[in-house]
């Protein structure tokens, strides 16, 4: 026993010099995600002030935009698993090269998003908003819902570009300049939703429109700081020397980024579809269901935090490991990421379970049924943080070895294999509830973590592909 417990303290726990690593990495990007949950926790008090048509119209609004958001992390995942191991080499100019097909996948997807909500916003609305309730009510969602979207569109490229620059900045161990720019955003966000929602200081009052017109402000400030200060101290991050003399790259490393981003970009879109249709699932239990999980959800990630910057210190610290062809320091780093990023999951969870019967009661304009609703979710969604955090770390151990097949199948093809039609199954054939639904749904996670157990530790996704190009 003794020497079990010798062996697993090996494994699970690292030295100082880890955990400062570690610690170097997430900080930032706890600060960036808690400070940006938090101000999207007041807007989403600020839009729930005005009533359950307007929170719920932003709410799936925003579902549409998470679809968007998820396939430029996707798109921009396969270039940035060399962009770190590049920069784990030294090569510069291969990671200058990764931010310029960034800059081209991005465009391409704009393009597509564009075509996608103006030609389509009523019908893609209206796929949440096919539960019990009264007709009056789903108009007045789908008229606020198509309102803010409309206006979300003109922050779209200035998110997308934002995020060119903020990956390839992660990927080089700089962490504090996304962050910087990214707490900027979210307090001019939340400033501005304070002035245009609720119209203070002479401006006018727009209600779900002006919260959309912040985010758009937001968006243009955060790109116009991670802009400014990266080409401004070019010398430190070289990779944007010249990067826009030329949109063209090596045809064989365009090529391969291509063969193994498709299935990254492609699972992201899958899985972020498949998160909504779940929503969708979920709210033929009853409009109320929209507003009740638009609640859950934005408490919920004020506590993912921790959890979730560990995926960001598993691609940087095993990317550039990987890169560095020192396979026994990246094999030995992600069993102590994985502990590490567990251990903070149970602790938030268990703060998140205890806040659960209060933070809802800050919505006062939306009704107790929705607030009891919305508590019962929070408390399920707190028991099954740990199994978030492990299934989170194990899908970026696999996608910083250019996994990306396996990536595929394990996140969006679980999402569509078995949460997708257990929810089906909960809703259309049993007939259980919302929170029982819910429930059986986030417990299924366990397969996910069993399969990505073996999937790492198998070592299959150990691959220098600096060497293979």
């Amino acid at each position: 026993m003794a020497s079990l417990l010798a062996k697993a303290k090996r494994t699970l726990i690292g030295d100082r010099a880890f955990y400062r690593a570690v610690l170097a990495i997430i900080i930032p990007v706890i600060i960036q995600s808690s400070i940006s949950n938090f101000v999207n926790f007041l807007d989403n008090l600020m839009v729930g002030a005005l009533g359950d048509a307007q929170m719920s119209g932003v709410s799936i609004a925003n579902q549409l935009n998470f679809v968007f958001s998820l396939a430029i992390f996707g798109g921009l995942a396969g270039p940035g698993i060399f962009g770190a191991q590049f920069y784990g080499a030294g090569d510069i100019e291969g990671v200058r090269n990764t931010f310029r097909i960034k800059l081209l996948e991005s465009l391409v997807l704009l393009a597509i998003a564009f075509v996608a909500f103006i030609g389509f916003n009523r019908p893609l609305i209206s796929l949440f908003l096919q539960g019990d309730g009264d007709p009056a009510l789903a108009e007045a969602m789908l008229k606020n819902g198509q309102d803010y979207l409309m206006v979300m569109l003109f922050g779209l490229p200035a998110f997308a570009l934002s995020q060119c620059y903020a990956g390839t900045l992660r990927e080089m161990g700089e962490t504090r300049l996304p962050m910087i720019a990214s707490v900027a955003a979210v307090v001019t966000n939340a400033v501005f939703n304070y002035l245009l929602i609720f119209g203070h200081l002479g401006l006018p009052r727009l209600e779900v429109v002006g919260a959309a017109v912040a985010t758009v402000i937001s968006r243009y400030v955060e790109l116009g700081i991670v802009m400014g200060f990266t080409h401004k101290n070019h010398r430190t991050f070289p990779f944007i020397e010249g990067a826009y003399r030329t949109l063209r790259v090596p045809a064989a490393l365009f090529k391969k980024v291509l063969r193994m981003g498709a299935p990254l970009l492609l699972n992201e879109v899958l899985w972020s579809i498949g998160m909504s249709a779940l929503t969708a699932v979920y709210s033929l239990c009853g409009l109320v269901v929209v507003s009740a999980l638009s609640i859950t959800f934005t408490i919920s990630n004020l506590f993912n935090s921790v959890y979730m910057s560990m995926g960001t210190a598993v691609a940087v610290m095993v990317g550039q490991a990987l890169g560095a062809g020192n396979f026994e320091k990246a094999k030995g780093d992600v069993w102590r990421l994985m502990a590490f990023g567990v251990a903070g999951a149970v602790s938030m969870g268990i703060l998140l379970a205890l806040f659960a019967p209060l933070i809802p009661n800050a919505y006062s304009g939306v009704t107790q049924d929705v607030r009891s609703m919305a508590t019962r979710l929070l408390i399920v969604t707190a028991c099954a943080m740990p199994l978030y955090a492990f299934s989170h770390c194990a899908y970026f151990t696999l996608r910083s070895g250019g996994k990306t097949i396996i990536t595929f199948l394990f996140d969006s093809g679980y999402t569509w294999a078995i949460s997708v039609p257990l929810a089906l199954l909960m809703v259309n054939v049993l007939h259980a509830d919302i929170v029982v639904t819910f429930a059986v749904v986030e417990a299924a996670n366990l397969i996910k973590c069993i399969i990505g157990y073996f999937f790492v530790k198998s070592g299959r996704w150990i691959q220098n592909l600096t060497r293979v190009i």
